[in-house]
């Protein structure tokens, strides 16, 4: 038996940057608030509150003063800051460069059509907090778009312009915008509106879907190592699944049901870029444990 780590899967930099700030405030002795989970990952949030970390909702941010308050790596709306200014917190700002860079993004385009009536439109999950901070550059009026129905919401007589949540797949990306541009044909308008699209799918993310279809393809069974609410982790185990039926989701060690069934002799174990490396390592031991390797 032979059991492979994906050494491509693991954290990605925003979220291994996000974390080893924390881990560099919370060594230094300081009392460190973090808002909303660090990472989506109930294992390293255990770690991480083990060393001192304290994980905030917005509604207890809002009744904090004076104090020090991580961002994670997701992002946060302008009102995120505005509420800090006010209450003199202490903002350790851990954004992505890449959503920084993409909230910069929309914030200037908003700014520049409001006056035309355009529409900014985000294909991203409803909820997730690096979409609730994109809209926030807009004033909370962007579209979000999750599925092909959503699509009902815009205006085809006025300019789109389209973003997507980096963490999103680029197929259905490109499928959405393809739709968009045959309804806007539709309108019977003499000179249908601009519609401008933007590629803001994180490289490193789109990448790793490319490469985990062979991984997959590679092995006669791959356990896929995620939390449960990791949007990255859904994308990437659908991803691993289509490749290879025989894969398995497990966001703990104790979820892997030992004996393997089908007696696997090639076995990958792989996860989301919220997964950290030290757990898939631990499944790695669990199985070689259990077999004597």
């Amino acid at each position: 038996m032979q059991i492979d780590l994906d050494r491509r899967a693991g954290f990605c930099f925003g979220v291994e940057n996000a974390i080893k700030i924390a881990e560099k405030e919370l060594k230094a002795g300081n009392k460190v608030y973090c808002l909303g989970q660090i990472v989506h990952n109930e294992m390293e949030i255990r770690r991480l509150e083990k060393l001192g970390l304290l994980t905030i909702d917005h509604d207890t941010y809002k009744k904090l003063k004076n104090t020090r308050v991580l961002i994670r790596a997701h992002g946060e709306p302008p009102e995120t800051y505005r509420i800090a200014r006010e209450n003199n917190i202490s903002l350790i700002d851990a954004t992505c460069p890449i959503v920084a860079h993409l909230q910069n993004k929309i914030r200037t385009c908003y700014e520049e059509i409001i006056k035309e009536k355009g529409q900014i439109v985000i294909f991203g999950k409803q909820g997730h907090a690096e979409v609730i901070g994109l809209i926030g550059q807009t004033g909370n009026t962007a579209v979000v778009i999750n599925s092909w129905e959503d699509l009902d919401k815009l205006n085809y007589h006025y300019p789109i312009y389209m973003y997507s949540q980096t963490t999103r797949d680029i197929h259905e990306y490109e499928q959405l915008k393809q739709e968009i541009r045959k309804r806007l044909r539709e309108t019977g308008d003499r000179e249908p509106p601009p519609f401008i699209s933007y590629d803001t799918i994180c490289s490193q993310v789109s990448s790793r879907a490319t490469e985990l279809e062979q991984f997959a393809r590679d092995h006669d069974l791959v356990i896929f190592v995620s939390g449960k609410n990791s949007s990255n982790g859904k994308y990437l185990y659908n991803v691993c699944k289509s490749n290879n039926p025989n894969t398995i989701f497990v966001s703990i060690p104790e979820e892997l049901q030992l004996p393997l069934s089908g007696s696997p002799q090639r076995i990958g174990i792989s996860g989301a870029t919220s997964t950290p490396s030290w757990l898939m390592e631990k499944i790695r031991d669990k199985i070689k444990e259990f077999y004597h390797l």
